[in-house]
This record gives structure tokens, C-alpha cells and sequence, in this order.
């Protein structure tokens, strides 16, 4: 891969350097996305997230292909929950809470089959997969660690949802220093109007917690650089 390649991005073009940029998968997980999961026991339209899986498929092809590194992320609890604080836990119906019988096993437990990611975006062997207990990928995990020891200063961010645990990881990275580019068609929320607002406030003010552009647009860019020879 080349030195740099530019995405035609929300507010301005975004430069990235592929050998120092990651792609951060966030909690594309079947408690969330899939039919019959906990998402859709809360009442809502998981259609809304699945949107996202066939396009962040093809960029995880394309990522792939050229050698990027790739983390993916899911929320979730230790059995005992011991690290769920009461504020998380006591959120929602009782019955229906975190750590409870849930149609695809405990609620956001590590281990069960709900807490694992969907079938058609499951990480490669040496792809890492960070668990976490919080909202932001950066609380309470090794990804800081991660992305430093592998030099990473770029984030290209996907996953669900756009206005929770997106959102939270994004204003993360910006406070630490990571240029962050979200993309529009590889994100999801249960509600529209959050969707939409939520990739507003991101590139607002200029790029306030960073860029937001879609999938093709960074895919293209990607395969440029990589098409190009490399620099000395």
C-alpha cells in the first residue's frame, strides 16, 4: 500500500495512511441484529441495523485484500456480572435486563450465542476481538494498547448502534487523538431520525469528532492506494 489516499468525505476530504490506519467493526452482534434477538424483544426494527451488514461485508473484503488492520469489537458482561455497574444494569423492563434469559441465550453475556457476532461479518483468525463492558471501545479494554503497539493513528469506524456505542468510541478516539472516519452505510440505529442526526453531529463544525463519507467512496480509495507503487 501507498503512503496516503484521500476519501471524497462530510466536511472535507479525508486523508488516510493505510499502514497506520484500522478498521473497527463495533458490535455488529446477533443480541442486536438478528431477528428474535434482544433488539427486536425491546420492540424495535432490527431491519434498521441489517442494513449495515451486506455493505460492511464487502469492506471487510476489501480491507482484506490489501492488508488493513481489522478489530472488531462486542459489548458484554462477565457471568457474574461483576463488571456491570448498577446504572447499566437496572436499565429496562425487569425480566428483560442484562444477564437475563434472553432468546439467544443470557443478555449480553460473553460466551452465549447472542453475544457473538453475525455469521456473515465473523473475524478471521488474527483478526483481534476486543470485549467490552461499556459503550465506548476504549473503557475498561486493551485497544488502546492495541492501536499503539501496531502505530495505528486512523480509525474507520463501523457498527451499531450510530448514536450509543459508535458515537461514544468516536468522541473516545478524537480525545485521544485518532482521525476518525465514520462510514454512513456501514452504521445502524433503530431509529432513523438518530441515524441521520447522529453522522450530522460527527462532521459538524467542521469535523468535530471527524468525517463521515460511504463505504464506496473509502473502498475506492483504498484499492487506489494499494494499486500504486510503492514508495520508496
Amino acid at each position: 500500500m501507498s503512503s496516503h489516499a484521500t476519501v471524497d468525505a462530510m466536511p472535507s476530504p479525508y486523508t488516510f495512511d493505510p499502514l497506520t490506519t484500522a478498521l473497527l467493526v463495533i458490535d455488529m452482534q446477533r443480541d442486536f441484529l438478528e431477528p428474535g434477538g434482544f433488539g427486536e424483544t425491546l420492540g424495535n426494527d432490527v431491519n434498521q441495523l441489517r442494513s449495515a451488514i451486506a455493505p460492511t461485508e464487502a469492506l471487510l473484503g476489501a480491507c482484506r485484500a490489501v492488508g488493513l488492520t481489522i478489530i472488531h469489537t462486542r459489548e458484554g458482561h462477565l457471568p457474574d456480572l461483576s463488571d456491570c455497574p448498577p446504572a447499566k444494569l437496572h436499565r429496562g423492563a425487569p425480566s428483560m435486563r442484562i444477564g437475563d434469559p434472553g432468546p439467544k441465550g443470557r443478555i449480553l453475556i460473553r460466551g452465549e450465542y447472542g453475544h457473538d457476532i453475525v455469521d456473515e461479518l465473523a473475524p478471521l483468525p488474527g483478526e483481534p476481538v476486543i470485549d467490552k463492558p461499556g459503550k465506548g471501545a476504549f473503557y475498561a479494554t486493551e485497544l488502546g494498547e492495541l492501536l499503539a503497539s501496531r502505530g495505528i493513528r486512523s480509525l474507520v469506524v463501523t457498527g451499531v448502534t450510530t448514536e450509543v456505542c459508535v458515537h461514544t468510541t468516536v468522541r473516545e478516539a478524537n480525545d485521544r487523538g485518532y482521525e476518525c472516519l465514520v462510514l454512513s452505510d456501514c452504521v445502524g440505529s433503530y431509529f432513523p431520525e438518530f441515524q441521520r442526526v447522529g453522522l450530522q453531529m460527527i462532521a459538524a463544525q467542521g469535523g468535530i469528532f471527524g468525517w463521515v463519507a460511504k463505504s464506496p467512496a473509502f473502498i475506492g480509495a483504498l484499492q487506489r492506494s494499494a494499486a500504486l507503487p510503492q514508495a520508496a
